[in-house]
């Protein structure tokens, strides 16, 4: 890890920085307490300038969110251009996460910290990071992401296909939109094999909630798949915590396992265009590369009579990304063919929310589940 370097109380200072998203350190570190305004906190940040909390740990918070205010949505462009309007949101949401990403806390060697009122977020740090080495600097979004995360892993959340909780881990995709589980939940699956196991592939599993979706439908093996290995950590322990770790493997990092399966399900992340956090990659899929690798590889990993059951949003359509002809030729391409499909509507507030830069694209949106077989 690189260091960040500051004056304080009249010595110079380093310490190891950490960033998740990759971010580089700060070339300009001051020292800021609770003193500082607001505006001049926003002022600095946006010049580049980072800066260090030594504050109250409640009002550094409240000083993020001021910032955050100051930063604001976004731009507003006409609802009939919907491409403009998604690439002036990805550039504002960059430049939020860089400017947001300058006010910076110290975690210590047991990766606890010092400020005052400060939660106890050592082990939610260690669940994130692993192992303290050390003294570091991260970005107070950061850890409070970290500390959200834990929440969420301890309290789980509630999946009405499967009637339990899933846990998520930090860093991997939770399943608050819960459409597209219920789509897996309904779709009729394809004929049993007359001999032998009834076995399924469920790629970029993620949580692992779809692998065990079709656990709970039936199939006697169900192979999870991810190139996270946080990833792959969370669905083996929501297997083992749901009762399913005999039926549901879970294995990579990779794409596709060994082997073929009658049925392969993958749910890539919706829209083509690059992640700029962490969280983000759970939505964005540069090139289309994993929703074109699952189907440049399905035919070769379909038992006779298997289906592959594509999962995917429209939204990349509505906002200029991606066309359905396109995506239809790239089935096509792919030596497969289109058996049927699925529709559902979101149920996010987002798609009803009028004030985000893209409602009218979210307003659209369909999801849908495509059923496909080789040629």
């Amino acid at each position: 890890m690189a260091d960040i370097h500051w004056t304080e109380d009249g010595a110079r200072r380093s310490a190891p920085w950490h960033s998740e998203n990759g971010s580089p350190p700060a070339r300009r570190v001051v020292v800021a307490d609770d003193r500082i305004r607001a505006a001049d906190a926003y002022g600095l940040v946006r010049a580049g300038t980072a800066l260090l909390w030594r504050g109250d740990f409640h009002n550094g918070r409240r000083l993020l969110a001021a910032v955050g205010r100051r930063l604001g949505r976004g731009p507003r462009i006409p609802a009939a251009d919907a491409g403009a309007a998604f690439r002036a949101q990805r550039r504002h949401q960059e430049t939020r996460a860089r400017v947001l990403g300058r006010i910076l806390v110290l975690l210590e060697d047991d990766h606890g910290s010092a400020l005052r009122r400060a939660p106890d977020v050592r082990r939610a740090c260690r669940e994130a990071y692993g192992p303290p080495r050390g003294p570091m600097a991260v970005s107070l979004r950061e850890l409070l992401g970290v500390l959200g995360a834990h929440q969420w892993r301890t309290r789980g959340v509630e999946v009405p296909a499967l009637g339990r909780r899933v846990h998520p881990h930090y860093g991997v995709f939770s399943p608050v939109r819960g459409e597209y589980v219920d789509l897996v939940a309904r779709a009729r699956p394809p004929s049993a094999p007359r001999s032998g196991p009834a076995t399924a592939f469920d790629l970029g599993t993620g949580t692992g909630v779809l692998a065990a979706v079709l656990a709970s439908r039936g199939f006697d093996r169900v192979v999870a798949t991810d190139i996270n290995p946080r990833a792959l950590a969370c669905a083996g322990e929501n297997a083992r915590r749901l009762g399913l770790a005999r039926r549901i493997e879970v294995v990579g990092p990779g794409l596709y396992p060994d082997g073929r399966a009658h049925l392969v399900v993958c749910n890539p992340p919706w829209l083509p265009a690059r992640a700029a956090t962490l969280f983000e990659r759970g939505v964005y899929d540069p090139d289309e590369a994993m929703l074109r690798g699952f189907l440049d590889g399905l035919p070769a990993h379909l038992e006779p009579g298997g289906e592959g059951w594509l999962i995917l949003s429209d939204l990349a359509e509505h906002l200029g990304l991606r066309t359905r002809d396109g995506l239809l030729a790239a089935i096509a391409a792919a030596g497969l063919r289109v058996v049927g499909r699925l529709d559902t509507a979101p149920r996010h507030p987002r798609s009803c929310d009028a004030a985000d830069p893209l409602h009218a694209a979210r307003s659209a949106e369909t999801t849908s589940l495509w059923r496909l077989t080789a040629t």
